[in-house]
């Protein structure tokens, strides 16, 4: 018992040192009691005109009981409250800089403490019955609204999505829906998409991106559709002839770096200073960016040599091989035997080995030769079931329409038309 109360409010009695046991701190600046006429008719579920309600923020190296013992909160109803709370959130675990609320009824007495961690989840922490403390998770409604934006790329299409103030997060979606088919690496100025998809709303602000309807992508001038479709049985995302756009293997081992050295038979090898094949693709990115298997499979490799430094290679079928170089450290669990998804974080870029510069070199065998992985055309995953088709079809034809009627921006020089 007295090593959970010295644990809880070891902090507390330190600052208190040499101060008047009986008196409560004062409140921060930043803590501040929020007027009736600026909160609805109920926060958190709690009905405006039962509480008195007070913000602040997790200050650095604050604990729970620093703020409640400015409100009068007693030692032992903090300590019920650390108690209830591990089982649902930890107390301990409150992060600087969070928003916070206290609660206090009629009376001005504290009864309720509210953590938030982000924009739309929060953690109620009730002892307005300190002989009944109730600690529990809940989430504030999200409000999705569908937004349509046409645009082109005149350098890349994160800066694309970041220029034009449309949440940069879409750009990370979009480059998963068309990691199969699209490098984005190799994306040209000109290239240019439309898409249909769901912003979230909490509290009036936004929190993100929602799910993507539809989206049409033109690469090189080829048009590349997704159409999100869900049955419950066959959710995921479909081009236009009902074709799922994963495909066996990703585009590449990493995600948004520099493409710097393709396949060759001759290639100058800039630290043996000779010429000489390169059997691999090269891509450049900062240390300790993630490295994904590019296919699902199982390691066979995971080692090191002079010269491809810390490696993986991955067998995913009787056809496909495929090695990513020069890694600064495998991910944790990745060994022989272990089976990995296509996705899953394999190693982090460094550049061991016979390496300039932190990058991976991503080989792939087929059949056991080495071959130029851009070059390769890859099945696609099977189209979905004729009884599915007429329901995908209704779908598609809606999203297809509303796709055609978005507008181009007006000016084409890395704009994007919010429809």
């Amino acid at each position: 018992m007295y090593r959970i109360l010295f644990f809880v409010f070891g902090l507390l009695l330190l600052s208190a040192c040499g101060q008047n046991s009986e008196k409560s701190e004062e409140a921060p600046a930043e803590e501040k009691e929020i007027l009736p006429d600026a909160i609805a008719d109920s926060i958190f579920g709690f009905p405006k005109d039962s509480f008195i309600l007070n913000e602040g923020t997790i200050r650095e190296g604050e604990f729970l009981s620093n703020i409640l013992t400015r409100y009068g909160v007693s030692y032992l109803t903090i300590d019920k409250v650390a108690r209830a709370a591990r089982p649902v959130f930890d107390v301990r675990y409150l992060q600087e800089g969070k928003p916070y609320y206290v609660l206090r009824n009629s009376d001005s007495v504290a009864c309720c403490f509210i953590y938030q961690p982000n924009a739309v989840e929060y953690v109620v922490y009730d002892f307005s019955d300190p002989d009944s403390v109730l600690v529990y998770e809940e989430e504030k409604e999200v409000e999705r609204v569908e937004r349509k934006i046409a645009g082109v790329i005149n350098s890349s299409l994160y800066e694309t999505m970041q220029d034009i103030g449309v949440n940069a997060l879409l750009a990370l979606k979009l480059a998963d829906i068309y990691a199969w088919s699209i490098d984005f690496y190799r994306i040209q100025k000109g290239d240019r998409f439309k898409v249909i998809f769901e912003e979230k709303f909490v509290d009036g602000k936004s929190v993100g991106i929602g799910d993507i309807k539809a989206a049409v992508f033109y690469h090189r001038d080829e048009p590349f559709y997704a159409f999100y479709f869900d049955d419950s049985t066959a959710a995921g995302y479909y081009d236009e002839n009902g074709i799922s756009v994963r495909k066996a293997f990703l585009k590449s081992p990493v995600k948004f770096s520099t493409l710097t050295s393709r396949y060759s038979l001759r290639r100058y090898h800039p630290i043996l200073k000779r010429v000489k094949a390169h059997l691999g693709t090269d891509y450049a990115a900062p240390y300790g960016t993630p490295i994904l298997s590019t296919g699902d499979g199982v390691v066979i490799a995971a080692s090191y040599t002079r010269g491809n430094g810390n490696y993986v290679k991955i067998r995913h079928n009787s056809t496909y091989t495929t090695q990513y170089l020069h890694m600064k450290r495998f991910a944790r669990g990745i060994r022989p035997g272990k089976a990995v998804k296509q996705g899953d974080v394999i190693g982090y870029v460094g550049s061991t080995g016979l390496a300039t510069g932190p990058h991976v070199c991503y080989r792939f065998w087929k059949n056991g030769r080495q071959v130029d992985p851009l070059r390769e055309k890859f099945p696609p995953s099977k189209p979905l079931p004729e009884e599915k088709k007429a329901a995908f079809e209704s779908l598609k034809d809606k999203y297809m329409k509303a796709l055609d009627e978005i507008k181009w921006p007006d000016n084409w020089n890395n704009q994007v038309a919010i429809n």
